[in-house]
């Protein structure tokens, strides 16, 4: 029975382990992505934040009349 839950005898399975080793690998090259994209969002908001002109609810037309 215990075979059966493990899978064999031998050990780990070598396709196994390298497919996990790889999706780990992805795992971390996604999550450097969206740091990286986060900071660039970050800065692109900051920088938009000073062109972007604000109106109030007092300044704002309706839009249908």
């Amino acid at each position: 029975m215990a075979k059966a839950l493990l899978g064999h005898v031998g050990g780990p399975d070598p396709r196994m382990v390298a497919e996990m080793r790889r999706l780990q690998q992805r795992v971390r090259d996604l999550e450097a992505e969206l740091v990286r994209l986060q900071a660039e969002n970050d800065a692109l908001a900051t920088a938009a934040n000073g062109d972007v002109i604000s109106l109030g609810v007092k300044d704002r037309e309706p839009a249908l009349t």
